[in-house]
């Protein structure tokens, strides 16, 4: 196993659409060895969409992981004092999300499971979902692609034609992102043609 005895931090952010590719690799990430502490956006505790119920998220996520998500500031906060993880996913991680961690915008469980974590000098992967990551959160996403320990999940752009500056990661590739930024590397290629 890959990740044996490694404690990770799994948080979702409001691209709902991807959840059914995203939490997949939850279980991915557990079937390597690792212990998987869900930590969900206000968004995603609140809201039910076409993609499914809020509760019926949570529930899976629980089931899954055995453990409640993390859906406050407060309860994330301890992440870094306490030094609870040893890496920090955030997947799928919105465009507004981006804009925060780049800004130092700490004003949700996901925020500041991010800076708390990152207080500790350790990885955080990064899964971007975004319509604007060409747009308006290109810059965003170049102040990340700099900072140290922050790594990326390859991405592309998911429909060039009719959201030209939509920008989708690979979620097939987080388990091998995981494993390279364990080791400080940043996986290659980060930029993928998709499909």
């Amino acid at each position: 196993m890959l990740l044996e005895g490694i404690k990770i931090g799994y948080a979702l952010t409001g691209s709902f659409c991807t959840f059914n590719k995203t939490v997949p690799q939850i279980e991915n990430l557990i079937n390597e060895g690792a212990e998987v502490i869900p930590i969900i956006s206000q968004a995603v505790n609140d809201f039910d969409t076409r993609f499914g119920t809020a509760e019926d998220l949570k529930a899976k996520l629980k089931q899954i992981t055995g453990k409640t998500p993390i859906s406050t500031i407060i309860e994330a906060e301890p992440i870094g004092p306490k030094a609870i993880l040893d890496i920090l996913v955030i997947a799928p991680c919105t465009g507004n999300t981006i804009a925060k961690i780049a800004n130092a915008v700490t004003d949700s469980s996901v925020t500041m499971a991010c800076k708390a974590h990152l207080r500790n000098a350790r990885p955080v992967v990064i899964a971007i979902s975004t319509n604007d990551g060409l747009s308006a959160n290109a810059k965003n996403l170049g102040i990340l692609l700099n900072t140290k320990n922050v790594y990326m999940v390859p991405f592309g752009q998911d429909d060039p034609i009719k959201k030209c500056t939509s920008l989708v990661a690979d979620f097939d590739k987080i388990v091998p992102t995981v494993v390279e930024a364990l080791k400080n590397n940043q996986i290659q290629p980060i930029l993928i043609h998709k499909n």
